[in-house]
């Protein structure tokens, strides 16, 4: 090999050294010889080999390095990128080929970890050519894919940041998503549940069923879907869980997955029991039954807040041992669990330490005036309607249905004929109403008493319905 090496160096035709170095380079890759792949490399990376010509045969040798056996090829790209490092930016191009290289060789054994290792190795800010910003995309994309296969959300979210300031101006569509999916597993991972699931439900959502060179099946789309009301039973639960739990209820798709009939228990607040729980524990990955510090499993603390906020819609007050017996935890974690609950604003309620009683509200107050917010909104539209209609404005049709009619309304903008029409209709449905609201212990049987003329004109003062249990409606 010294010989070989030495008998090169003579040559002064730089085409035709180069073609030695290969022909010797060619050699060395058939034997899978470790030794002498080392004196190589520290040959044509000395002093004795001009720039230029080290430039293309560790080139060359970074292209057919997977032509060698994998544990040859680890140990050899590993000892390359270490005798390279104080020259780096010197051979940044061959650097970038080698990292590839062995990162694909990890990958494909599954060790995903060095393989973003090996990846996150490259300089991604340098200005060679060829890295451009969809280059610095797909790579922190790929990098952070590989550190979440191994559930390390740490390091992924710091090249999904990375990717954050690049996927707004990218058009490639495939990329674009699985930027998505990762941003949506690191959420995932850091217990982030409410914010994972709604980027679960989007990336469900999709319509095309083919990006670039992707397909995208329904079976993917579920799964995405499955995760989003994993997330969402999982969050902490409060109004904003509330609000996505009716989004993913109202989904027809929900419906055919196997995890509905959950989805619809804690939709409808009903307390969940030891049997239900257990059941939905083994469709959950180990993060998300990972133990918390207060001794509570991630799946425990919702399930136990849940069924806490299920208990404050079916009782007025409950003692704290009451609570815990209920929850299936001690009463003083019950009041800590309560306590937390209240201050955060996830559930209305006040506790007595000196009763030892949790005394809970309801939240009609708060329903009513929001009512009362929307009709006032609904008026002042009316009125504005109604300056319009006076100053001669043209009124856009779909306003030309008023919002709220009121007495004041009506007798600016209908005729009396439309008014007296309007009351006639009114007339019935009220009765109606009043009857739907009749009750009796049982044996109590509704009667209307209606003139011998057309059914679908309304009663006048003089008709009567008689309740036959000895009072008149």
């Amino acid at each position: 090999m010294e010989s070989a090496l030495a008998n090169v160096i003579a040559i002064t035709d730089q085409r035709q050294k180069v073609e030695q170095y290969k022909l010797i380079l060619s050699s060395i890759l058939a034997s899978n010889d470790i030794v002498q792949a080392r004196k190589f490399i520290d040959h044509i990376l000395s002093d004795d080999v001009p720039l230029v010509v080290s430039r293309q045969l560790l080139q060359s040798f970074a292209q057919d390095l997977e032509n060698l056996e994998s544990e040859v090829q680890k140990e050899i790209a590993h000892y390359t990128l270490n005798l390279i490092q104080p020259r780096v930016v010197s051979f940044e191009e061959q650097v970038l080929v080698i990292r590839e290289k062995l990162s694909e060789l990890y990958e494909s054994e599954q060790e995903w970890s060095k393989a973003a290792q090996m990846l996150s190795g490259i300089d991604l800010d340098s200005g060679m050519r060829g890295i451009d910003d969809a280059y610095r995309l797909a790579k922190c994309v790929h990098i952070a894919r590989l550190y979440l296969e191994d559930d390390d959300a740490v390091k992924a979210e710091t090249f999904i940041n990375k990717a954050s300031f690049l996927v707004s101006n990218s058009h490639h569509e495939a990329l674009n998503l699985q930027y998505q999916v990762c941003y949506a597993r690191i959420l995932d991972l850091k217990r982030k549940f409410l914010e994972a699931a709604l980027r679960y439900y989007n990336i469900s959502q999709i319509e095309k069923r083919q990006i670039g060179d992707e397909e995208i099946d329904e079976a993917a789309l579920e799964q995405a879907l499955a995760a989003a009301i994993t997330c969402t039973i999982l969050a902490a639960a409060g109004p904003q869980r509330s609000r996505v739990l009716a989004t993913l209820y109202k989904d027809e798709r929900c419906s055919k997955l196997k995890i509905y009939p959950i989805l619809q228990k804690v939709y409808l607040e009903r307390i969940l029991r030891k049997p239900e729980i257990d059941a939905f524990s083994k469709e959950l990955k180990p993060h998300q039954k990972a133990l918390l510090p207060d001794n509570f499993t991630v799946l425990d603390r919702a399930m136990i807040e849940h069924n806490l906020l299920s208990a404050s819609k079916l009782y007025k007050n409950i003692s704290f041992d009451e609570l815990g017996t209920l929850l299936g935890i001690p009463p003083h974690k019950a009041e800590k669990m309560a306590s937390r609950m209240i201050l955060e604003d996830r559930m209305k309620g006040s506790i007595d330490q000196v009763e030892a009683m949790i005394h809970f509200e309801d939240d009609t107050e708060e329903l009513q005036q929001w009512d009362q917010q929307i009709v006032g909104v609904c008026q002042a539209l009316n009125d504005i309607l109604d300056g319009m209609a006076k100053k001669g404005f043209a009124i856009p049709e779909c306003f030309t249905n008023k919002v709220l009619l009121d007495c004041h309304a009506q007798n600016n903008t209908m005729s009396d004929h439309e008014t007296d029409k309007n009351i006639e209709i009114w007339k019935p449905k009220k009765l109606i109403k009043a009857l739907e609201a009749a009750r009796g212990n049982g044996t109590s049987m509704i009667s209307l008493i209606i003139p011998p003329r057309e059914q679908n004109i309304p009663a006048k003062d003089g008709d009567r319905a008689i309740l036959h249990n000895g009072r008149s409606a």
